[in-house]
This record gives C-alpha cells, structure tokens and sequence, in this order.
C-alpha cells in the first residue's frame, strides 16, 4: 500500500490543508475535526486507498484504515498538511466547540460515566455470577460451601460499586466541571451519608425522618440517594461553579480553608434541602416513563426502541442511556434497556455478515466480515459506519433485527445486572444475563438471523458499484 498517495487522497477529499481544524488517529481511524464539511466529498474518501469506511460521530470526520495502517497514514497526511498533530483529546475538545449544546450536554454525560464504566461492568458482572451460583446452589444443581471466605467476599464485593455509585459520580463528574474531584467526591458522601435513612428501606419502611430546612419554610425527607444519578451531577456542577469562582475572590492565603469549606457546605445543604428532592422526583418521572414504555403491551415500546437504538447511535447520543441502565439497576435491580441494545448491537452484526457473504467485492468483504464480528463483541461502529449505513439498506436490515430481538427481550421479561456502554453487549454481555441465559441466547439469535435474513433479501451486491 501507498500509505502517501493514500494520505494525499485523503488531503483532496476534504478540501486540503486549509480546511483542516484538527487531527488526530486512534487504534484504527483517522480522526479528523473540518472547518467546512461542505467541501468534503465523501465518496472519494471512501475509494481513497485503503479506506475501510467514513463516517462522521460527535464533530468528528472518521476514516476507518484499521491497526498499523492508519498510524503510516497519519503520519503522511500530517507532513503533506503541514499541520502538527494533536491528541485525541485535543480533536474531541476541537469538535466540541463546533457542536451544538444538546450535543455538548450529551457528550457532557458521557465524559462524566465513560471513565467509571470498567467499576460498573466488574460489579455488575460478579452480581450476574454470583445470582447464577445462589440459583444452582439453591435448586441443588451445585454443592459449594456458600459460608467460605471466598464466596462472602464475593458477594460483597458483588454491589459495592452500586452501593457508592454516588462517590464515584461524584468524583468523575468534578473532574469534567472542573472542580475539585476530591471535593465531589464529599458530596457524593454526603448523599449518602449513615445518618441519612438508607434509600433502598423507604419502600419497606416509609420514610422515618423528616428535617425542616430554610428556617422551617418546608421539610425534606432524610434519605439518602443510594443508586440516583441525575441529583449527583447537578449537586457536583453547582458545586464546581461555587469553587471556581471562590477561586477568583478569595484572597491567596485564606483560598484552602475558604474555598472548600463553603463549596461544600453551600453545595451540601442546598443539595439536601433543593436538589435532590426536585432532581429524585424528575429522575423517577424519567425512569418510570422509561419502564412504562418498555412493558407496553405485546412489547411495542421495546420493538420501537430496538429498531431506533442504531439511529441514535449514528446521532452519537447513545451516551446518555446509561443514566437509564443505572437508574433502573437501582430502582428494579435489573436494567431491562440494556438488552435492548444489545439485540440492536447484533443485529448490526448479522447485517454486516450478509454483506460480507452476499458481496463478490474483496474490498468489501475484507471490510464487513471483521466489523460483523466487531459488532457481535459489542463495539457497532465499524459495521454501521463502514458498511451498513454506507449502502443503507444493510441498516435497515439491522434496524429491523434489532426491533424483532428487543421485542423478544420484553415478553420474557429479560433484565440485566450491570451496564456499560459498549463492549458488555452481544457476546460479552451473557456475563450480565447468567440468570436468564438462554433466553439471552435466543435473543441474541432473533437479533442476528432476522437483520441476516432482512439483509440478504433486499440488498443487492450490485448496489456496491452504484455507490463506488
């Protein structure tokens, strides 16, 4: 491969160096932020060479050239432009400011979750393990010692990221407001602080204590706000907005007694007293609306969403489901979304393997058949991006996969124990179903045979050329 005259290809597609903002590469993209996409042309980008799909997600122009091939690439493409490159950090931020603010927000959340995942996906991966093992040890399918130091550990470490979920919000969410995490991360304490009634008892027990707030205007329960999400981002954002500017007006030697104290006591008292009545209330509106259009009769608010979830995944908005799964974990103990996107993520898959197969195309075979499996481990980009929506009725064989194994998901009533954003969905996301495995089985199969099928019907290999 000529990795120059394909980083030249690259550089007319897009208009030249003058229409260049940003760029930078990861594992197998070119990442690229434009000052005008009106002077891309993105059919030559996709016959550039060695191109393996284009697609534009969260501000960003992404060529797919695949592992070792895109860092030679990069590399030429930066020398013809003249240009310094930057970091992958640099170009999100670089097209961040291009984007509108519901995209701002919405990247906003995934900034703030995408980091504590791989604490979401371990416990929620040992929950799933350990409800396996209490359902065989109790039906008498296994004889193991349940008292043993290993097995109580295990179960304690099960849900302790749920348990403090809050923490870890809170730190993660400092961080992306530009606050002190380790001061987020007090208020995520204080939200669930001993004192305060523990949430998961009020269903039981009924709120216990009521506290008058404000010189006795009005009361608020005393809970705490185990498994809430949405009043610990806000709580932390007021609380980065306090500091930053007590920053600016606090003489230099009273800022590190001035500065935290009164971000955190402000912050505390209006989250308890403000925040998180109004923030629980809206949340739960959210949940319950959520959970309501899931269990709608004969499961058409799941089949709508399966067949909608990729859209919004080419939207790049996908992020904020993950207020959901963890929303639903905390209220249902189960997220019954996430199987939703799982069947939606699959079928991307089997969509991309009836193009790999159908296609007499090298190129785009040798494109379809790893994004398939890509798709099938949890990761849809490459399939939706590279091949499905390049030739778009692929797609919607994959939309209607997704529609059909989501609508199965809902009859039985499929839920999952944790939650992540990708890669803990198709395959890997079993681990998170091992309470109800064949039936994740099956719908995994709906998913991929019908998307497979609905492809294999309706596209036409000659539609590769039409679209060349």
């Amino acid at each position: 491969m000529d990795y120059k005259h394909a980083a030249q290809q690259v550089l007319d597609a897009i208009g030249g160096a003058s229409n260049i903002v940003s760029a930078a590469h990861c594992a197998t993209r070119l990442r690229l932020v434009i000052a005008d996409n009106g002077k891309v042309d993105k059919k030559a980008l996709e016959n550039a060479e060695g191109a393996k799909g284009v697609f534009e997600a969260q501000g960003q122009l992404q060529i797919i050239f695949g592992t070792g091939t895109v860092n030679k690439v990069y590399d030429e493409f930066t020398a013809l432009a003249g240009i310094t490159g930057a970091t992958k950090e640099e170009v999100k931020q670089a097209a961040a400011a291009k984007a509108p603010w519901y995209q701002r927000a919405i990247k906003t959340l995934g900034d703030i979750f995408v980091p504590i995942i791989p604490a979401i996906v371990a416990s929620g991966f040992l929950m799933g393990i350990m409800e396996a093992l209490n359902f065989m040890v109790n039906n008498g399918f296994l004889n193991i010692d349940t008292s043993g130091s290993v097995y109580v550990f295990a179960q304690i470490f099960s849900n302790t990221a749920y348990t403090f979920l809050p923490i870890l919000i809170a730190f993660s969410a400092a961080k992306v407001f530009g606050g002190n995490p380790f001061l987020g991360a007090v208020i995520g304490m204080i939200m669930i602080h001993p004192n305060l009634q523990n949430a998961w008892t009020v269903a039981s027990e009924g709120v216990q204590t009521y506290q008058p707030v404000f010189g006795g205007l009005y009361s608020i329960p005393l809970v705490g706000y185990q498994g809430h999400v949405i009043p610990v981002v806000i709580a932390v954002w007021l609380m980065s907005q306090i500091e930053k500017r007590l920053h600016k007006i606090v003489p230099a030697m009273l800022d590190l007694f001035v500065t935290p104290l009164v971000s955190v006591f402000v912050t505390g008292y209006l989250t308890l007293a403000v925040i998180g009545p109004i923030f629980t209330t809206i949340e739960d509106s959210i949940i319950n609306g959520v959970q309501a259009l899931i269990q709608l009769p004969f499961g058409v608010g799941s089949f709508i969403m399966g067949g909608l979830y990729a859209v919004t995944v080419v939207a790049g908005i996908h992020h904020m489901y993950t207020i959901i799964d963890l929303g639903q974990l905390s209220k249902f103990g189960y997220t019954y979304w996430l199987p939703l996107a799982s069947a939606a993520n699959v079928a991307q898959g089997g969509a991309a393997l009836a193009v790999a197969l159908k296609s007499k195309d090298q190129k785009v075979k040798s494109m379809a058949l790893p994004s398939a499996l890509s798709a099938c481990m949890g990761i849809t980009e490459p399939a939706i991006f590279g091949v499905n929506l390049r030739y778009f009725k692929p797609f919607l064989g994959g939309l209607a996969g997704g529609a059909c194994g989501a609508l199965y998901a809902s009859i039985v009533g499929l839920g999952a124990t944790g939650t992540g954003v990708t890669g803990v969905t198709g395959i890997f996301g079993i681990l998170l179903h091992l309470h109800m495995p064949l039936q994740y089985l099956i719908m995994m199969a709906i998913s991929f045979g019908v998307s497979f099928a609905v492809t294999w019907v309706i596209w036409k290999p000659e539609e590769v050329k039409e679209n060349a």
